[in-house]
């Protein structure tokens, strides 16, 4: 598997939802960018540290990073692999075994920023998955297929109350596919 390797570069609610975020990732050299989202207490624990909230120190994630640090010299780093019904797949994986762990893809940036652990995904999704990154930009592109059921049917809902049957049928023909049916 060809990889790309992601950096971490912030979070940021949806505009007009309080409980979706988005985690911003972008390829080292800063070209393409991944848009992963998450729920509000995510974009809460991203938040406390990047604003580096003192109790951060003695938080599980940091504690348990302490921990495994302390008592081996195992390293890892997490690979995304995959997309599934709006969802990226990650592993966490010892690089020495190979032995491989599911791990949810904001949990798994949230470890990565914490224990400094490289982030990577295969060349192939990124390409698919990603869209041109600007750092001047006022919003993100977000592919349909990284947003969860429920965020496409609210969307939908909100599609056909507003009259944007185009949308509407896009969205309706997304959640088809994920074998769910759109209203």
């Amino acid at each position: 598997m060809e990889r790309v390797k992601l950096i971490f570069k912030s979070v940021s609610e949806i505009v007009g939802s309080e409980e979706i975020g988005l985690i911003i990732l972008t390829d080292e050299e800063e070209l393409r960018q991944l848009v992963v989202t998450c729920d509000r207490t995510m974009m809460d624990q991203f938040r406390m540290r990047l604003n580096r909230v003192p109790v951060v120190g003695s938080m599980l994630p940091e504690v348990l990073w302490h921990v495994v640090s302390m008592q081996t010299q195992m390293q890892f780093e997490i690979l995304v692999t995959d997309i599934i019904d709006g969802q990226y797949r990650a592993l966490l994986v010892n690089t020495e075994t190979q032995e491989p762990v599911s791990i949810r893809i904001s949990d798994a940036v949230l470890l990565s920023h914490i224990a400094k652990i490289p982030i990577f995904i295969d060349r192939i999704l990124m390409a698919k998955q990603s869209v041109p990154f600007d750092r001047e930009a006022r919003g993100v592109a977000i592919p349909v297929n990284t947003v969860s059921t429920e965020m496409l049917n609210e969307a939908l809902d909100r599609a056909v109350e507003e009259e944007k049957y185009e949308l509407a049928s896009y969205l309706r023909d997304e959640l088809r596919r994920r074998g769910v049916k759109g209203e």
